[in-house]
């Protein structure tokens, strides 16, 4: 099972649209993704959960979460979001950088366009690495 770990700062907007996508998008028994956060915030942001419920995924019981050293020992893939110089870095784990701006406070429409690149990118990610469910690679799915 490949683990793939999508982590920023406080573990509330990007890192948790980012793992929800690649759960709704991906097969289960390839991959499966964690989010984190070196800081993690109290919530998801609300326009975060908003922004999601739109496309019927319900975040609203998610809670924002420690990165760990259990976790990363488990990844096989590191996704950061953006974070800049306060990204983690795992030495000798594969990373990306998705530089994805971060959606608290703002407009909803700003949220729903960060929303979709995330979700452009998820699924970039799970084709280039052969993960996808078989309704999403059909064009079908979330």
């Amino acid at each position: 099972m490949n683990i793939v770990l999508f982590a920023c700062v406080h573990n509330a907007g990007r890192s948790q649209m980012a793992a929800a996508w690649f759960n709704a998008l991906s097969d289960p028994e390839k991959a499966r993704a964690v989010s984190a956060g070196t800081e993690p915030g109290p919530r998801v942001h609300p326009e975060v959960l908003a922004a999601m419920v739109e496309e019927g995924i319900d975040l609203s019981a998610v809670k924002p979460q420690r990165l760990t050293d259990a976790l990363t020992s488990q990844a096989a893939l590191l996704v950061t979001m953006g974070c800049g110089e306060v990204c983690p870095v795992v030495p000798g784990l594969r990373r990306e950088d998705w530089p994805l701006e971060d959606p608290k406070g703002k407009p909803v429409e700003r949220v729903r366009e960060i929303r979709d690149e995330v979700r452009a990118r998820v699924a970039e990610l799970v084709s280039r690495e052969g993960w996808a469910a078989a309704r999403a690679a059909e064009g079908g799915g979330v």
